[in-house]
């Protein structure tokens, strides 16, 4: 089984989207289950997912509730679990036709941790860039938004998500399985949503961002990475 794991925070805009996309492109829904870990949602996020109903066979769906912080609501997530293949998914991101059909093969081949390639729902050539570079299987090319697959003993071996870390989890993990040399790049596309990109502006989010890896090559403490997160990019 696959267990899915979405962390959310006031996603009610999204959130139905994604639940109706996983059940479309799902080769096997018998073998996934939905864990929707809720940080404090304030909109209709709860309801939304409480009610969900499909007409077709569909994905079982948990709702968890968790302390917010994306870390803390993840590894919420993975506790809740009942497969052995853990799918960290972001509510923003749409993974490729068959993708668990996909995440099993690539395990089968010796890959237990991995993610798909990434491309951004814009025709911003900038971020038609960033999605192109995605496709090589380099540490600078990884993203939380890319999602990420990993079996329950990798992810117990590895220690799993720091519920310690405030901000900066996905590459605090990403950074474990690349140590381990345990990293492997699905050949499907995922989309996800250039939200981000355009309430802040497209190159200035990146310049942000490229500060962020500066200061954290640099030696920057997390506190200071997450004061800077929140006074330029949210």
């Amino acid at each position: 089984m696959i267990s899915i794991i979405i962390p959310v925070l006031n996603e009610e805009d999204s959130i139905l989207s994604l639940l109706d996309h996983l059940n479309s492109n799902a080769s096997f829904v018998r073998d996934c289950e939905i864990i929707v870990v809720d940080g404090g949602s304030t909109d209709h996020t709860r309801e939304i997912i409480s009610s969900y109903t499909t007409d077709k066979p569909a994905i079982s769906l948990t709702l968890v509730n968790s302390p917010k912080g994306r870390a803390k609501q993840l590894h919420e997530g993975a506790l809740n679990a009942n497969g052995n293949i853990f799918y960290f998914l972001h509510a923003d991101s749409y993974p490729p036709k068959n993708f668990d059909n996909h995440i099993r093969k690539a395990i089968k081949s010796g890959n237990p941790a991995g993610c798909f390639r990434m491309k951004f729902d814009s025709s911003h050539l900038w971020l038609k860039m960033i999605g192109w570079w995605t496709r090589f299987n380099w540490k600078a090319s990884r993203g939380g938004d890319q999602s990420q697959y990993i079996t329950r003993d990798l992810y117990k071996e590895i220690g799993g998500y720091d519920t310690n870390l405030p901000i900066y989890e996905d590459y605090d993990i990403i950074n474990k399985l690349y140590e381990f040399k345990k990293y492997h790049v699905i050949p499907k596309w995922l989309k996800t949503s250039d939200r981000r990109y355009r309430e802040v502006g497209v190159m200035r989010l990146q310049w942000y961002y490229l500060q962020i890896y500066y200061k954290k090559y640099r030696g920057a403490t997390i506190e200071e990475i997450l004061a800077f997160y929140r006074g330029n990019c949210n």
